[in-house]
């Protein structure tokens, strides 16, 4: 959920898409995906999406630590996780999710591997949609409550699972598109410090231009729950300068869509 300080400038300006994202995800799911036949209906809208020259490569970073680790933050991020594994396993892709901690070598992977429709036809293999989705949820889901409990590593190391991210799309080959998604508050603590202190657009370009990530050409960034904590909510202006770090650290990597934003809104649900 957006601050509820976040100026009216800024909230005609970026934060606002969200809203409107959110809404739009809100009157399909009641309009459409409320009945098999509608979810059917989506996945196929879905289906006539995909790259099927390169199909995703989708690696989902979770932020472990504890000032974003709250149910209902844990919940919001999951109904997340569970839309990419459905785009993922729909147009033929694969997937890692991962939970991090303090540093690169902080991080527990909870799901690694291909999302198979099997099936003559693409109703066929949509119609396996559900139970695999269903089966790679399970997995994450009881995974994730003891990854966490077993990460070490004082701190915070966002920037860090760039580097990961870059390393896993080499292995799974150049036949796959990388979509990056980092679920986080934000608050980097570990090398770069972004405390809750408000930093300028210019600062936070500087700060980036300082952090070490490689390059991710063509790549799609997500860094969803800018923010977003567990306490007491951040100004909205820290926000502000969380957005312009993040947007200028995905400019540096040299991905081809950069996203950066306080809530997860799934694209075309």
């Amino acid at each position: 959920m957006v601050n509820s300080n976040v100026t009216p400038q800024l909230r005609r300006s970026r934060f606002v898409v969200i809203g409107i994202s959110t809404l739009a995800v809100v009157m399909t799911a009641c309009t459409a995906g409320s009945t098999p036949h509608g979810e059917f209906a989506q996945d196929k809208q879905i289906l006539a999406s995909c790259d099927r020259s390169a199909p995703p490569a989708s690696d989902i970073q979770i932020d472990g630590t504890g000032s974003s680790n709250s149910p209902a933050i844990t919940e919001e991020r999951m109904a997340a996780v569970e839309q990419i594994v459905r785009t993922t396993a729909i147009c033929s892709g694969r997937m890692r999710v991962s939970v991090f901690a303090g540093s690169s070598a902080a991080t527990a992977t909870l799901f690694d591997g291909p999302l198979p429709l099997h099936g003559a036809t693409d109703n066929a293999r949509l119609k396996r949609v559900a139970a695999v989705v269903d089966d790679a949820m399970v997995r994450i889901r009881d995974a994730y409550e003891p990854a966490v409990a077993g990460l070490k590593g004082k701190g915070s190391d966002i920037t860090a699972q760039y580097r990961l991210a870059g390393e896993w799309a080499n292995q799974v080959g150049s036949d796959f598109h990388l979509h990056l998604y980092v679920f986080t508050d934000g608050f980097q603590n570990v090398g770069i410090k972004l405390g809750q202190r408000v930093v300028s657009k210019q600062k936070a370009a500087e700060l980036a231009s300082k952090t070490s990530v490689p390059k991710l050409p063509g790549s799609s960034v997500t860094v969803a729950g800018l923010g977003r904590v567990a306490g007491e909510p951040p100004r909205s202006d820290v926000v502000e300068g969380l957005v312009a770090y993040y947007d200028a650290l995905c400019d540096k990597a040299g991905a081809a869509k950069c996203v950066s934003v306080t809530d997860y809104a799934p694209e075309g649900r």
